[in-house]
């Protein structure tokens, strides 16, 4: 039974083997097999020969079964060839779908690694490797990686073209993108205009070309596809732009970051006139506290359902208060009446201490936190809740004036006029108005920025030339800049804000290579590199 179900698990699609036995050695599962093609194939000249030479045993890896590793002890034999010119005398039979040639793993288990390696390299690969009951160091999934065969880079009609750095500020290469299918294409080793140009020329085809600003890409396109449309990324014309408007905040900061200070006066929180107040006398009731704050609501409450004509022992019911309670309530014509009692002229385990905690608050701080470890370093025996509740009296009758606002950076003012609108808060909305009514420069600048904005939206490329007009003639010098430098690739950049092309899958995939160079600590070679961005996507 169990040769049974083991043949049906590991060879029911296999053809040309046939299972003799399977045995569980120690950790080990054994299975014995055996070729059973009548006729093989040489490996050098093709030519089918049924001559047995000789027979002998291969040991082969496969894939685990329940945690345990598993090797198939598979008796294969060599033949003759017939073909006398055949360099190769003899050869030895292959199982199609089991073995491949000087292979030591099943071709499951090789496929397995291979994908492994692929996913995640060679220190995570192997640990992945040791928890699926397989044998492979870091350096073997790394060579099954280099031996997979190159992916056949194919044409794209719309083709992302960006960089990538192999070591940030001094090497860097270009990853081609599939814009249609989101898959990249190739990998270059650099990212200058000839290499680009005849990648471009050796795989003729591309219709679209999206691309940043790079002036080398948009030369290698014309070189390598004169014929392209190129298509400038709305995300980078934007981050110009955004760019410009930094130059412009710059320039008018001192005008524009100064608020107007508040004139009104400010009274400074004094401390308590004794520094250490007098204790409630026996015939004052407390005005504040956890006990008497409940009595004025259960006095409340009472009175108020009194008025209504209600009972006292309806009254009792509804509250969940005892009869005896709620006649005391009723009988008192206020609460503090109940309030003088057993509750009142008492001391506090605080008291030696508030004429510290007086002059720290007029100094400054408020924390409760911290006032109360500088009291228990004095002395203090008490619980941290009781000085909460202390400081929550001196924050309520001794209130300090709010800190100044900080005043808006220049990173701040320049994200609030490049941002949309709709995602500004009340206070920033406000801010940002102010601002723009104390400089004109920028008020003007703004204009432009939603202007812009509303093109791009709508996609209305054809109206660039009108906005660039509109922006010469106003006396904005950053925004000039920013004009001359649509000028100088102007029909990509109208393409780019009229066809709904952009760069976002390229960008997305140069993410993607950052994490998989992180994930081989930095230390990838470009053909390692490539292959694994190539076959993982």
């Amino acid at each position: 039974m169990g040769d049974v179900f083991l043949q049906d698990l590991w060879f029911h699609q296999v053809d040309g083997a046939m299972i003799e036995n399977a045995v569980v050695e120690g950790e080990l599962v054994v299975v014995r097999a055996r070729a059973s093609a009548e006729r093989a194939a040489c490996s050098a000249c093709g030519t089918v020969s049924g001559r047995v030479h000789s027979r002998y045993v291969r040991r082969l890896a496969d894939t685990a079964v329940a945690g345990r590793p598993v090797v198939i002890e598979l008796q294969v034999r060599r033949f003759r060839c017939r073909d006398r010119a055949c360099r190769q005398a003899t050869f030895a039979e292959q199982v199609d779908g089991l073995t491949f040639r000087h292979g030591r793993r099943s071709s499951g288990l090789q496929t397995v690694l291979q994908q492994v390696g692929v996913m995640l390299a060679g220190r995570a690969g192997a640990r992945l490797a040791e928890t699926l009951a397989v044998r492979a160091s870091r350096s073997t999934l790394l060579r099954l990686i280099r031996r997979l065969p190159e992916p056949q880079a194919h044409t794209a009609r719309v083709l992302g073209v960006d960089d990538f750095a192999l070591r940030k500020g001094h090497n860097y290469g270009t990853i081609l993108v599939d814009i249609d299918t989101r898959r990249p294409i190739d990998l270059l080793p650099d990212r200058t205009t000839a290499t680009v140009a005849a990648w471009l020329a050796d795989h003729p085809g591309v219709e679209v070309i999206c691309r940043d600003r790079s002036t080398a890409y948009a030369e290698a396109g014309r070189l390598g596809a004169p014929d392209a449309i190129h298509v400038a990324d709305r995300w980078h014309i934007w981050k110009n732009l955004a760019e410009a408007v930094e130059k412009t905040v710059i320039q008018h900061r001192a005008l524009l970051l100064r608020e107007p200070e508040n004139t009104a006066p400010v009274h400074a929180a004094e401390p308590p006139e004794s520094p250490n107040p007098a204790p409630f006398s026996p015939g004052e009731p407390r005005q504040s506290g956890r006990l008497s704050d409940r009595v004025r609501e259960q006095h409340a409450a009472v009175h108020a359902l009194l008025d209504e004509g209600l009972e006292l022992r309806p009254i009792a019911r509804r509250l969940g208060l005892a009869r005896n309670t709620v006649r005391r309530l009723a009988n008192a014509a206020t609460a503090d009446e109940l309030l003088v009692g057993r509750w009142t002229g008492r001391t506090s385990i605080l008291d030696p201490y508030k004429l510290y905690l007086h002059q720290r608050w007029a100094e400054g701080c408020t924390v409760a936190r911290r006032l109360f470890e500088e009291v228990r370093e004095r002395g203090y025996p008490g619980g941290e809740s009781v000085v909460k509740r202390y400081v929550q009296r001196l924050r309520e009758a001794f209130p300090h004036d709010d800190p100044p606002r900080k005043h808006p950076s220049v990173r701040d003012v320049t994200s609030w006029i490049t941002r949309r609108p709709d995602r500004l808060d009340d206070d920033q909305a406000q801010r940002l108005k102010q601002i723009l009514a104390r400089c004109p420069a920028l008020d003007r600048t703004a204009e432009h920025v939603r202007a812009f904005a509303e093109l791009m939206n709508d996609r209305r490329g054809q109206d660039l030339g009108q906005w660039m007009e509109r922006v010469q003639a106003d006396d904005l010098p950053a925004l000039h800049g920013f004009v001359n430098g649509l000028g100088q690739d102007l029909d990509a950049v109208v393409a780019g804000l009229s066809l709904r092309y952009s760069s976002g899958a390229v960008e997305g995939h140069n993410n993607k290579i950052k994490m998989i160079k992180r994930q081989m600590f930095g230390r990838a070679n470009f053909d390692l590199l490539r292959k694994r961005v190539l076959l993982a996507a």
